[in-house]
């Protein structure tokens, strides 16, 4: 069940757990897709940051994913929540960093957006400061790990 994968230069191990019929040498392959996302976002807050000579104390981004019930099991919803530490003076460039990544830049949240919502809440120094997913989805938390 092990498989290797080169990605630009660098291995990538995905398994099944061990009931699976796996060695859990590695991840399953869905959660990648969160974790590209993760990534993706990631990397674009930073640079939009960067650019205009701003940086954050700390960034931390947590990809959930809502399963379907039936096969196949496919994600149906995902939410992505930025918790970011950093200067009280930087909370709008953060907010816009995040929004301009989210709607302009990331073309992982581009291509999945077309299949599926992809929502995403902002918190600022532990407050909550964005959050655009409707209040009867806050329910579903699988996270690629």
């Amino acid at each position: 069940m092990q498989f290797n994968t080169l990605v630009n230069g660098h291995t990538i191990i995905m398994d099944a757990p061990q009931r699976a019929g796996g060695e859990d040498n590695g991840p399953i392959p869905k959660p990648f897709v969160l974790t590209a996302l993760s990534g993706c976002t990631g990397m674009d807050v930073v640079a939009l940051l960067r650019k205009q000579g701003l940086s954050v104390d700390d960034l931390s981004i947590k990809v959930t994913g809502e399963l379907s019930k039936q096969q196949p099991m496919q994600y149906i919803a995902i939410h992505v929540e930025y918790d970011i530490k950093g200067g009280e003076s930087m909370k709008e460039d953060v907010v816009k960093a995040v929004t301009d990544s989210q709607v302009k830049y990331c073309g992982v949240s581009s291509m999945l957006k077309k299949a599926l919502p992809v929502t995403w809440e902002i918190v600022y120094n532990g407050e909550q400061i964005f959050n655009n997913r409707p209040v009867e989805d806050h329910k579903f938390e699988i996270s690629p790990n």
